[in-house]
């Protein structure tokens, strides 16, 4: 069934693997935290937050990555450069994952860069992300801190269809590769429902054409869909939220940046599910069995 005709690249971020086929791997699933609106930051400009139930929400991640086979990461976001000093040392500390580093602004992230080296993490962070619109700066920073694991962002806005996000990633990956990025994983761009549909045929246009690892944002669809509550009310939620961490496993996807941590209970068996089918169809392919992958924890 997964027929590519570009070798499929999988690189080693802190102990997790990133893509590959999906029928001989599960999709890395990366909970967000530090978000606007997320309720246990207490202070989003100097970086004050709940401790305690953060590492709750950090520890439930890590348990259901533990029974389902499912590998996860972080995503800390973070809007000032005080901020971003205070959430990336909590995320460093606290768990051993890949750390999707994620600025709001490039004067944000730049400052991260600086964190990177004097931490000594260049290994387990995730730059998140490249734009067509960088700042000289932000791949300088980049290459200072030898950082190698960066995430490009498929966003094309004057075509913003499928051919257009691959185009955009054609013309920004020797840029990285310049500046001494060699671990590109690519986020094909969802922004609202309808672009889950581009977003999702991205995925499999990218494994197919480049072999990179490729994924993306799913929950972006849901926390731009504004008529999911006044129409279906709010127990729908959490049902969509699974269901399009599901879709972008279902074409192939080598992670998602699923949202909230907190949603994790309902996103890690839905994506399971999906994996362990396709695992399947990679042992009637006479693939040897993994017992470590969801095709056999979860049942």
């Amino acid at each position: 069934m997964w027929e590519f005709r570009s070798e499929q690249k999988k690189f080693e971020i802190s102990g997790v693997t990133i893509g590959g086929s999906p029928s001989e791997r599960p999709m890395v699933l990366v909970g967000s935290i530090f978000y606007a609106k997320h309720k246990v930051v207490k202070d989003m400009d100097n970086g004050e937050f709940d401790r305690l139930e953060t590492e709750r929400q950090v520890n439930l991640q890590a348990e259901l990555s533990d029974k389902t086979g499912i590998p996860c990461a972080l995503d800390v976001i973070a809007s000032t450069t005080k901020s971003m000093e205070k959430f990336l040392r909590f995320a460093s500390e606290t768990s051993d994952a890949p750390i999707f580093m994620d600025g709001s602004t490039d004067d944000v992230r730049i400052a991260g860069t600086e964190l990177v080296t004097e931490w000594g993490l260049k290994d387990r962070v995730i730059y998140n992300s490249i734009t067509p619109d960088f700042k000289q700066l932000e791949l300088e920073k980049i290459r200072e801190a030898k950082i190698e694991n960066c995430l490009l962002l498929a966003y094309a806005s004057t075509v913003f269809t499928a051919a257009g996000r691959i185009s955009t990633i054609k013309e920004l990956l020797p840029k990285l590769e310049e500046y001494g990025v060699t671990k590109t994983l690519v986020d094909s761009c969802v922004i609202d429902v309808p672009s889950l549909g581009s977003a999702s045929r991205t995925i499999l246009e990218i494994k197919n054409e480049l072999g990179l690892p490729v994924g993306n944002g799913s929950h972006n669809a849901i926390s731009t869909w504004r008529g999911l509550e006044k129409k279906f009310g709010q127990e729908a939620r959490r049902p969509s939220i699974a269901t399009a961490a599901a879709v972008t496993a279902a074409v192939g996807g080598d992670f998602c940046l699923y949202g909230p941590l907190h949603t994790a209970p309902y996103v890690f068996p839905a994506v399971a599910m999906v994996n362990a089918a396709q695992e399947q169809l990679g042992l009637e392919e006479g693939r040897k069995p993994d017992r470590t992958l969801p095709l056999f924890r979860i049942g």
